[in-house]
């Protein structure tokens, strides 16, 4: 089974309680992600995975009334909390989404899946080599690859971030990387900061269609490429506008 375990938690750092930020006048961060999620035509099943924090019974009130299923684990042993998470659901095949991507593409995400289907892969993502933008993060891997990783990971980051033992090239797994054909890593709409979070509200705003996908806030940035200072330091320059080509083909 192709299932989809998606982090959440309520103590975010630098922007706390982020999951359950209102995007629109009516719903939070969380749903935009299952919302756009359940567009997806590969993944069989999904699941919320948040800690056992008090702190976090708010996630599992949220994720009862919508009507998927909840799965709660280690704080801090993020990696544990995925592996206890796809063994109680029969996970064979492991889609890692965070909860700070509202406009994950279920384009981006089957592109993703497809790739780890086509050939014996054990990890596949869009983010070793980064040409996707930031909000786009997408990891597909095996229950074994899962596995081996909660067997020998052995330090706090690889226990924190999940994936690092896998895509680690001294471990020989079998990996691979979906790129996107112009190299658009300098645009942003994760949530992590209230900058990401006003530029989000801004593209769901201009942006009426459900699902949005990547092409959809492409097109609003070509026609509006100012909006990109909002979350951003970074000049624009014309050279990037004009890479900006793209408006409906993911290869």
């Amino acid at each position: 089974m192709i299932g989809c375990i998606i982090q959440a938690r309520m103590g975010s750092t630098r922007l706390p309680g982020k999951v359950m930020l209102k995007i629109d006048k009516k719903y939070p961060t969380i749903h935009y992600v299952l919302e756009q999620i359940s567009q997806s035509k590969y993944l069989e099943d999904t699941v919320i995975a948040t800690t056992y924090l008090k702190e976090d019974n708010v996630i599992e009130e949220f994720v009862k009334n919508y009507g998927i299923n909840i799965f709660r684990g280690s704080s801090s042993d993020v990696l544990d909390r995925y592996y206890q998470c796809a063994k109680k659901f029969s996970y064979s095949k492991i889609v890692r989404i965070t909860c700070d991507n509202p406009l994950i593409d279920p384009v981006v995400v089957d592109k993703v899946i497809k790739k780890f289907i086509s050939k014996n892969f054990d990890y596949v993502s869009n983010t070793i080599k980064r040409t996707f933008p930031y909000g786009t993060e997408t990891e597909v891997f095996s229950f074994n690859a899962l596995e081996k990783a909660w067997k020998n990971s052995k330090n706090p980051y690889e226990r924190e971030h999940v994936t690092p033992f896998m895509y680690d090239k001294n471990n020989k797994f079998q990996i691979s990387n979906f790129t996107f054909h112009n190299n658009l890593s300098r645009l942003r709409w994760t949530l992590d900061t209230k900058e990401d979070l006003k530029m989000i509200k801004t593209i769901v705003k201009k942006i009426e269609r459900r699902p949005i996908f990547l092409k959809d806030i492409l097109w609003i940035l070509k026609k509006e490429p100012n909006l990109m200072n909002i979350n951003q330091k970074i000049p624009i320059d014309k050279d990037f506008l004009n890479s900006v080509k793209f408006l409906g083909k993911v290869s």
